[in-house]
């Protein structure tokens, strides 16, 4: 699973965008938690123009969709009180709790979480 941090640097090539690269060259088995499409449209929208930020979710969108159910927000609820989360990023790190799935991302909230492949920015 990549974050939004993750997604924004690889379609940015940035410095950290090859690192990205790796799990996404099997975006087909790439969890994307749906407010990451919130999250990464509304960058994209707002540093380029709506055709390239509707490009960036095509290709999201050829990954696994996890919507916000009842119980994983219920559960980052929890998560963000324990963890002291931000809401998006508790929805994001639940999903890849609940999944079972390594969470790749360069935002140092997740720095010091099981699970999570942190990546500093450069």
């Amino acid at each position: 699973m990549v974050d939004s941090s993750g997604w924004l640097e690889y379609f940015a090539d940035g410095v950290n965008a090859d690192i990205f690269a790796e799990p996404l060259q099997d975006i087909a088995n790439v969890l994307v938690p749906a407010i990451c499409y919130y999250e990464v449209f509304k960058v994209v929208l707002r540093e380029r123009n709506e055709s390239d930020a509707l490009q960036v979710l095509a290709l999201m969108h050829q990954g696994i969709t996890i919507d916000l159910t009842p119980d994983i927000a219920v559960q980052a609820t929890k998560n963000s009180l324990q963890y002291h989360l931000p809401m998006a990023d508790s929805i994001i790190f639940t999903v890849a709790k609940q999944f079972d799935s390594t969470l790749w991302t360069q935002d140092v909230d997740f720095k010091n979480l099981a699970g999570v492949r942190y990546i500093p920015k450069k």
